[in-house]
């Protein structure tokens, strides 16, 4: 894939991450619940762990620093990038990966995410700034990680199904397709010169 294709997607998924986060999601004091995990896990899938990083951490800052809930704190922007960096490691596009293998790296890389970044740090940046008692905060937000789990793993499993059937991810990195117009075309040009030939020798 092409970098300017990199820098538009990746251009894409962060305005589509700070719309759905921002404005399409419900926030209270110790609880968000939100669809701006789709983006990212797409980017994820098409870009790669760093790239990811980059998109997740920007959308929270960006975010945060236009469109604000509250006082700016950077352990939450922490907490996305190293989110970003987990979905790219393990949902990394791979043609040949099958779906049950894929289904699996999806399942791990979200029970990461739910446990290290949205458990357990998101948690400590809530008592952080709030003061109020971590084992009162864990309960309510452990129900929704645990609501939202089966809710992602299929979102992201039926996205990645329609992009596979549709062609999408063959579009994007198969370099062949490429390579084989460009050959038709240089056999197309060949027998136009070839004919042409030809005919003046037989003139």
């Amino acid at each position: 894939m092409s970098n300017l294709k990199k820098v538009i997607i990746a251009a894409l998924m962060l305005a589509a991450t700070i719309v759905l986060s921002r404005f399409l999601s419900i926030k209270t004091p110790i609880l968000v619940i939100s669809f701006s995990y789709i983006p990212i896990m797409l980017c994820a899938i098409l870009l790669g762990p760093w790239w990811t990083m980059l998109v997740a951490g920007l959308a929270d800052l960006i975010g945060a620093l236009l469109f604000p809930f509250g006082a700016y704190f950077v352990g939450y922007t922490i907490s996305a990038t190293l989110s970003g960096f987990i979905y790219g490691i393990c949902l990394k596009y791979k043609k040949n990966m099958s779906y049950k293998k894929f289904i699996l790296m999806l399942s791990i890389s979200t029970l990461l995410v739910i446990a290290i970044c949205n458990g357990l740090l998101n948690s400590l940046w809530i008592y952080i700034t709030t003061k109020k008692a971590l084992v009162a905060i864990l309960p309510t937000r452990l129900v929704k990680e645990l609501v939202m789990l089966p809710i992602q793993i299929t979102t992201i499993f039926f996205l990645h199904l329609g992009f596979k059937k549709m062609g999408i991810y063959d579009r994007l990195f198969n370099k062949n397709i490429e390579v084989e117009v460009s050959e038709d075309k240089t056999k197309i040009e060949k027998t136009k010169d070839e004919s042409s030939s030809k005919k003046e020798d037989k003139k």
